[in-house]
């Protein structure tokens, strides 16, 4: 089977695609490539959530904002 090609055509602010685009050379992909795994983990997360509507109201958590509340927990010795 293999993987298929589609095109897909999406209305988004300027600025998000200007972001985008300069995440993109970061990391070395095309715009194509970014917007091909944004789309599969968010139909991941959508079917994990059930509904969208479900899936925006648990929101989206940063690995950042974890390890900021898990270094909280942490006592510090010395």
């Amino acid at each position: 089977m293999g993987i298929w090609k589609a095109t897909v055509t999406m209305r988004i602010r300027p600025d998000l695609r200007v972001e985008l685009v300069e995440f993109a050379a970061r990391e070395q992909r095309s715009l194509g490539n970014i917007g091909a795994i944004l789309l599969e983990w968010g139909y991941e997360q959508l079917k994990a959530a059930g509904s969208t509507e479900r899936l925006l109201r648990r929101g989206i958590h940063s690995k950042g904002a974890t390890q900021q509340r898990g270094m909280s927990r942490t006592v510090k010795r010395g």
